[in-house]
């Protein structure tokens, strides 16, 4: 097999996890196995948990951590299930969590996925293949102000409501069924001088058709809340996020467990009670460094959060 498949601020990650030998970590979104390779080459007696929904990216990591199958368990869900799938294993307490947000490289370079407007095939964007919902479910079924409300809050596009009229009437003259049929429609909703400057003019849409198919965004809010009452008194979880809203969720739910006082300023005394259930080991965001930029321009967008659960520390 080959992989052209190149783990973001690898490095940084490996490091911000700390790993302690003989304990038990979870890789959340294993894709192609690069995080998780390289925290066992790191310290080869960590037990190793990976998670995909995905079973290609399960097959993948399976030739990639051949090397360390007695302490690999490789799990076939979704991250929003983790508490689940560690309490089916006996496992009530991790040393850390690595979450890699978004879709993986090679998810993205397979056309047959659906993922990429630079590659023609049928809309589907699934990661997990079983699942009934796909892309091209939601542009052919959904009503016009739901295709709006999709592409404005999950791709963020000024122009959602435009594409979301064109979609609707191009669907008078039959099914929308590829990625560059979609492409066409979207590059003749957004006005030409739009479409001169700024990203591929089909970016947005396709990030927020994404993000509703395999409903990342909820998924990442409820994983997150079982990473942290599942890790050890200094144990640490790092999420690795690619965009701005997956990364204003991590930040905003990180900020509320550090347990600063909620309370209204003009009260005289705290009544909130609010107390810190984590600490940041990173006050900052991670970024890649410009020496990885020209090896994986991929992560230019990719920001690494880590915090670390304080003793006495739990989440209800």
């Amino acid at each position: 097999m080959h992989f052209a498949h190149e783990p973001v601020l690898l490095k940084e990650t490996i490091e911000s996890l700390d790993l302690k030998s003989g304990e038990i970590y979870v890789d959340c979104t294993l894709g192609a196995a690069g995080h998780s390779l390289g925290m066992l080459t790191a310290n080869p007696s960590i037990r190793l948990i990976g998670i995909d929904q995905d079973h290609e990216a399960l097959e993948r990591a399976r030739y990639r951590l051949t090397a360390y199958t007695a302490q690999v368990t490789l799990v076939r869900d979704n991250f929003r299930n983790l508490q689940s799938i560690l309490q089916g294993m006996g496992i009530t307490e991790v040393a850390g969590v690595l979450m890699d947000i978004g879709v993986s490289s090679p998810q993205l370079d397979d056309a047959e996925r659906g993922f990429s407007y630079h590659q023609e095939a049928r809309l589907d964007m699934r990661m997990d293949q079983d699942s009934p919902l796909d892309a091209w479910t939601i542009v052919n079924t959904y009503e016009q102000k739901d295709l709006s409300r999709i592409i404005s809050q999950y791709g963020e596009e000024r122009w959602a409501a435009r594409i979301a009229q064109f979609i609707i009437a191009e669907r008078e003259n039959g099914p929308i069924e590829t990625t560059g049929d979609l492409v066409t429609i979207i590059k003749k909703a957004i006005p030409a001088g739009a479409r001169a400057t700024g990203p591929h003019p089909a970016r947005r849409t396709f990030q927020a058709l994404r993000i509703a198919v395999n409903d990342e965004l909820g998924a990442l809010e409820v994983a997150l809340k079982q990473a942290v009452a599942l890790l050890k008194p200094r144990g640490r979880l790092a999420v690795i996020t690619f965009h701005s809203l997956e990364d204003r969720i991590v930040k905003e739910y990180f900020q509320e467990l550090l347990g600063n006082c909620t309370c209204p300023p003009n009260l005289p005394i705290c009544v909130c009670d609010s107390q810190p259930v984590v600490r940041l080991v990173n006050r900052k965001p991670i970024e890649a460094s410009e020496e990885e930029l020209e090896s994986n321009p991929r992560a230019r967008s990719a920001k690494l959060r880590v915090v670390e659960k304080l003793e006495g520390g739990y989440t209800t």
